[in-house]
């Protein structure tokens, strides 16, 4: 059964008409789908039952329930959805039927803002040697409806980061769907200022229908959505080592990339940047950072590496790499940072939240299912 979440208000007007419905069935759609967030068709008073019940034949909304959820002491969320994937084993979408991968999404409470941290992929194939999520190996590309299932699960949020499970550039087709949804007037509406995408750079790609743009590309030419870059290290043998993104796209031919568009309005570019004491954390890295984006309007924002434990994380092993990087002391986060903010460099040290329940950066492994289910 399809979902009609992530459906644009040109597919959802087909869909009616191709129902034997009138074609402002489709506008309607999309006010009790995307505006008034509806979870089934009995909600939808104002189209005919028996026009409900054609829909009903071939089509779900897509809404999805969590089925756990940790809280931290901090006030973090952490949930696990089942969701669908493009992938030849989970095809459809069958909420009720459990032919779902199993992802993690973060809701990061604020005092001015709410910002839900957003998977894009069942696991992921990026390998980067820090990461616990990596540890899964890739199972699928979330679909749009599975992206924007997440979202709407949340009816207070301010801001979004697609910095969740998986690579949003190797899942470019579903995550500029969503994107589109999130935005457009007839979708939710929402300002793309209010989104950030992270990537860590991969330009390999060409995507098909005739179109040689790559994935980055794309979403820098259809998107008016902030765009982070994970770097975590300007050195570009050492990055490579702990990257290997780096070793098909280095970090230099992203940039040249980038240097291509407009980043002096309210479009944000900026560069996450976890650090290791004694690894990447002196003055030498520092430098070398500095460099690399001498010029570009941008922000760094430096944070604390979390490493998790077997026990929580699905008895997943931390990578040799991971063990070998202790974590930076605050005093040389703090000295990194005022040297690059001195030599005119944006910088500031990211707050660690939701630690505690392995919800921080890097820690996304689908850990949930001893937690409280809901």
């Amino acid at each position: 059964m399809e979902a009609l979440l992530g459906k644009t208000l040109a597919e959802l007007q087909a869909i009616a008409i191709e129902a034997g419905l009138p074609r402002f069935v489709g506008k309607q759609l999309c006010e009790w789908i995307y505006r008034k967030h509806v979870t089934s068709f009995d909600q939808m008073t104002n189209i005919s039952l028996k026009a409900r019940q054609a829909l009903q034949q071939d089509y779900c909304i897509g809404r999805i329930t969590p089925t756990a959820e940790a809280a931290s002491a901090d006030g973090t969320r952490k949930y696990l959805f089942p969701v669908p994937v493009d992938s030849p084993t989970a095809k459809n979408c069958q909420m009720s039927n459990g032919n779902c991968q199993l992802i993690e999404c973060v809701y990061l409470p604020e005092e001015d803002r709410t910002t839900l941290c957003v998977s894009t992929q069942a696991g992921c194939k990026m390998g980067c040697k820090f990461c616990m999520t990596g540890t899964l190996g890739f199972h699928g590309n979330l679909t749009a409806d599975a992206i924007l299932a997440q979202v709407l699960h949340f009816p207070d949020l301010t801001n979004l980061v697609l910095m969740g499970e998986g690579e949003p550039m190797d899942n470019i087709d579903n995550v500029l769907r969503a994107l589109n949804v999130l935005t457009a007037d007839w979708g939710l509406g929402w300002s793309p200022k209010r989104i950030t995408v992270s990537t860590v750079g991969i330009l390999q790609k060409p995507i098909a229908n005739g179109q040689q743009l790559t994935a980055l590309q794309r979403f820098l030419d259809e998107t008016e959505c902030h765009l982070a870059i994970s770097l975590h290290n300007a050195n570009a043998a050492e990055r490579a080592a702990i990257m290997p993104a780096e070793r098909l796209t280095p970090i230099t031919e992203v940039l040249d990339l980038v240097r291509q568009y407009d980043w002096t309005h309210q479009r944000r570019l900026s560069f996450e940047y976890i650090c290791w004491s004694g690894v990447n954390d002196d003055t030498a890295h520092a430098k070398q950072l500095l460099r690399l984006v001498q010029g570009l309007p941008c922000r760094v924002n430096l944070i604390r590496f979390h490493q998790s434990e077997p026990s929580a994380t699905n008895g997943q092993q931390p990578t040799a790499n991971s063990l070998l990087f202790p974590a930076s002391d605050e005093s040389r986060m703090i000295a990194f940072r005022d040297y690059l903010s001195a030599h005119g460099v944006t910088c500031t040290i990211r707050k660690s939240r939701g630690e505690d329940i392995h919800a921080a950066c890097g820690m996304l492994v689908n850990a949930l299912q001893t937690e409280q289910t809901i």
